[in-house]
């Protein structure tokens, strides 16, 4: 990724890192930045099938902490709990600690709004998703994996609507490129978008 990209976190005691290696701590002891990754991966692999076979079912924007706790349960002891550091990401701040209750709150009225949409619609589902995508990126309530939490909390919503909707799917990289700078540049319209043409049945 470019490095006008690159994330920067305000943690001067180390609270996620180890000072040493610059490893976020984990529970398997990995002190190899590749070999974390690839652990990562596997084991939110593994978790997300589980989500597929039993899915965690969306009250409120608590779910998102219960879906990051479970994908990542096997790395992290703090799977599921909302990040102590605040993070940057190209200049641009993600959301302060000090507003996240009123950050969630305004993320619920959203779910609230697309609870009634006709099921049948396509359109008015797509655009409140990318309405909810783009709040809960901005949130980043996670200190890693939150990309990959919020693209399991969007397919979960669409579920309700009996559609099925995969933003990184393996034989479309476009499709991921797509999500990345629609989240990183906060660009609605262009996340309605791309979430109306991978709505499915």
């Amino acid at each position: 990724m470019r490095n006008d990209y690159d994330y920067r976190y305000i943690d001067p005691d180390y609270t996620y890192t180890d000072p040493q290696t610059g490893i976020l701590r984990n529970l398997a002891g990995i002190t190899d930045r590749e070999a974390l990754i690839f652990a990562e991966a596997a084991a939110t692999t593994k978790r997300a099938g589980e989500l597929k076979a039993k899915p965690i079912r969306i009250k409120d924007s608590g779910a998102l902490f219960a879906i990051h706790r479970h994908l990542f349960q096997d790395i992290y002891d703090w799977a599921g709990k909302q990040r102590t550091v605040e993070i940057s990401k190209g200049g641009k701040q993600f959301f302060p600690l000090s507003h996240f209750a009123n950050a969630r709150r305004y993320i619920d009225s959203l779910i609230s709004e697309y609870r009634p949409i006709d099921e049948n619609d396509r359109e008015k589902p797509a655009r409140k998703l990318a309405e909810i995508l783009d709040a809960v990126n901005f949130l980043h309530p996670f200190r890693e994996g939150n990309g990959r939490t919020q693209r399991e909390f969007l397919r979960l919503l669409a579920q309700e609507k009996n559609r099925m909707l995969n933003l990184n799917p393996p034989d479309d990289a476009e499709v991921y490129e797509r999500y990345m700078a629609g989240t990183i540049n906060a660009d609605v319209d262009a996340l309605a978008k791309l979430i109306y043409e991978c709505l499915n049945r």
